[in-house]
Formats: C-alpha cells, sequence, structure tokens
C-alpha cells in the first residue's frame, strides 16, 4: 500500500489532517505527520520529513502533500538527496489531496494513481 507523508509548519495540522484522512481511508493506510519544528514552534525540518517517509514506506511508495511554499521546498530538498522515485511530492491542495490520496491508497491502487487523485482535486469546487 502506498504511504502519505503530511508535512505542515504545524505538528498540530499534520496530526489533525493524518488522523482525518486515516478516519476516511482506514487504519490500513500509513499516514504520517511531519510538522513543526524540533523546539515545538512553527516550521518544518528535513529531518522530520526523512523519518516520516521512512515510516510510510511500506513497500509501493510514498505520495508527500506539503501545506506552504517553504514545506515545498523543504520536501525538495529531502527528494533531491534520491529516493529512485518511490517518494512523490503531490502538486495538491493539503486537506483534500490528503483524503483523495489515502482513500485511493486503501483501495491498493498503485503511487501513480495515489499521486494523481490528489493533483485531481485541485480545481474542485466547494459549492
Amino acid at each position: 500500500m502506498v504511504g502519505i507523508v503530511l508535512v505542515s509548519h504545524s505538528a498540530e495540522l499534520a496530526r489533525g489532517l493524518a488522523a482525518l484522512a486515516g478516519q476516511v481511508a482506514g487504519s490500513e493506510v500509513r499516514i504520517e505527520p511531519a510538522g513543526g519544528d524540533p523546539e515545538g514552534g512553527l516550521g518544518t525540518t528535513g529531518e522530520l520529513v526523512e523519518l516520516a517517509i521512512a515510516r510510510a514506506e511500506q513497500g509501493a511508495g510514498v505520495v508527500v502533500l506539503a501545506d506552504l511554499g517553504s514545506a515545498i521546498l523543504t520536501v525538495r530538498s529531502v527528494l533531491d538527496e534520491g529516493n529512485g522515485g518511490s517518494v512523490r511530492l503531490a502538486d495538491a491542495p493539503f486537506v483534500e489531496g490528503a483524503v483523495a490520496a489515502a482513500v485511493i491508497s486503501a483501495a491498493g491502487q498503485p503511487l501513480e494513481e495515489v499521486l494523481r487523485s490528489a493533483e485531481e482535486v485541485r480545481g474542485a469546487s466547494k459549492l
């Protein structure tokens, strides 16, 4: 099953979204939060992202979603170190993308399908 990593400047936001997506998708999907800085404040660190990716990987790859610009930069920096293509950063809205990715992962779909499901919700209208 494809793992999901949620990178946020806020540890609480990342944990809350992981809980939400996990409740919608089911407990089989490995959804790992990576948020906040080492002192408990706002921020992102490559070390937390790397650890979350390692925890989320179950052999089918990992889709990473991030909340804001510098979180994207942190993830890109981690991915530049090499992952053999098994970890993909989604260009997707944080909440909707995470839920969509988790649901499709729970259905047993491959990495590219999970990534595509997260990215397809970019244009979803709420009203």
